[in-house]
């Protein structure tokens, strides 16, 4: 009993009782982490946590034995790193580490999550393809594969540290896919928010830059308030990795016709689409059969506006869906353009009539003259293309007072007016 005591007490002095309730904690989080995420926050970043698992981990370690299997763990963290070098910023890295051997675990800055997504899906997938393709020759008779899934850190959280540990674990969970309550609990939570209709809609106004008019609203979504899917992140990361992401954006869709009918609203509305969404086959035939109830309606007043950096290669669809959309009625807006190569690249082949500049264009542009001929580059396309622009996510005045005298036409951000429910505005 004394040497118990004498034992606390040494506890006492090298480790406080505080501290003992989460130990042994579940997940490591050295200080790299915690101040990582937390500077990339405060900077206004959101954070991504992405998760690598080694399929079949365990028959791999019986068939190499101990010793092999750890050189195995050396190898792969190697090629991860390598490979982390060439397809992302070393800015946006934050740190790569495993887990206990038990795979790895990437955390990065990335923006706007919604716009964010498919980036993700391409750099996780680009990463695998590369460390795959490097061990393979190696290993050929065990042809190592690699399990993903990725969630982004919640920012409105009591505990930084809860919330890192939080999105870990469900992309871990995204990942192994197999039967486990992680993955279960996601699965059914999507089910529940589309079968009962559980998300809001927000509008924020896109305004005429020369007479500060409202010209048209943007509807944003929101999850089920006060859960972890009420940020859209989330809420359309999730969909997409449960396979749930067409459902989803046919229920904003139909969302938006409902709000449209009870205000009695006459702007135009802008609605987002990705892509993948675009080019499903059942798209147009589903959207005529959601307007037929709502005859009041015209598709004039809508904009279909096409989100993310999705290539649209492959989806043999895509363009046909397009060419039938306008016959319907509906206007063409490319979101997210001066983001990456592909939107620029699908200009051509879409000819929108809105061109809406992303963000990162605008963001300080009038502290940079290299952005400011970005926008005046991006303005010639769309003259020559016939589209209207539209410059997103403007902050201050000084941004304002560039598109101004750039003759930008349009513009929407929280400068000009926050988001806000549809029957206030």
């Amino acid at each position: 009993m004394e040497k118990v005591k004498n034992v606390m007490q040494w506890g006492k002095i090298l480790l406080p009782l505080s501290s003992l309730r989460f130990y042994p904690p579940p997940f490591i989080l050295r200080n790299p982490v915690l101040e990582g995420v937390t500077s990339a926050m405060n900077n206004g970043h959101e954070v991504a946590v992405m998760v690598f698992n080694l399929k079949d981990m365990n028959e791999i370690s019986a068939q190499l034995g101990q010793y092999k299997y750890e050189q195995l763990q050396k190898r792969i963290k190697g090629l991860f790193r390598m490979t982390l070098e060439q397809q992302i910023d070393k800015q946006d890295i934050i740190t790569l580490h495993d887990h206990y051997n038990e795979g790895m675990t990437l955390f990065i800055k990335v923006g706007y999550v919604q716009q964010s997504l498919s980036e993700i899906n391409t750099i996780m997938g680009k990463i695998i393809h590369n460390v795959e393709k490097s061990l393979h020759p190696l290993y050929p008779s065990l042809e190592p594969e690699f399990e993903s899934g990725y969630m982004f850190v919640e920012k409105k959280s009591y505990s930084i540290i809860h919330s890192i540990e939080r999105a870990r674990r469900q992309a871990l969970a995204m990942s192994e896919k197999r039967v486990k309550l992680g993955w279960n609990e996601m699965v059914y939570s999507m089910k529940q928010i589309i079968s009962k209709k559980e998300i809001k809609l927000l509008a924020q106004p896109i305004i005429d830059v020369a007479t500060k008019e409202v010209r048209a609203l943007e509807m944003l979504t929101r999850g089920p308030a006060g859960t972890m899917l009420e940020n859209p992140g989330l809420l359309f990361s999730v969909a997409r990795q449960t396979g749930m992401l067409y459902d989803l954006e046919l229920l904003v869709i139909e969302k938006v016709f409902e709000q449209i009918k009870a205000t009695r609203c006459k702007q135009n509305i802008f609605v987002n689409c990705t892509p993948l969404t675009l080019g499903n086959i059942r798209f147009t035939g589903d959207l005529k059969k959601l307007i037929q109830q709502y005859p009041r309606i015209s598709p004039q007043q809508i904009t279909i506006e096409i989100t993310e950096n999705d290539s649209i290669d492959g989806l043999k669809n895509f363009i046909y869906n397009i060419k039938m959309l306008r016959l319907m009625g509906y206007k063409i807006a490319m979101d997210d353009t001066g983001a990456g190569y592909s939107s620029l690249s699908s200009i051509s082949e879409i000819m929108p009539d809105i061109i809406k500049i992303d963000r990162s264009v605008i963001s300080n542009i009038d502290k940079n003259s290299v952005k400011e001929s970005m926008l005046q580059g991006l303005m010639l396309i769309a003259k020559e293309a016939g589209s209207l622009v539209v410059a997103e996510g403007i902050e201050n005045e000084e941004e304002a007072s560039v598109l101004k005298r750039n003759n930008v036409d349009l513009a929407q951000g929280f400068f000009y007016a926050p988001p806000s429910a549809l029957a206030k505005i």
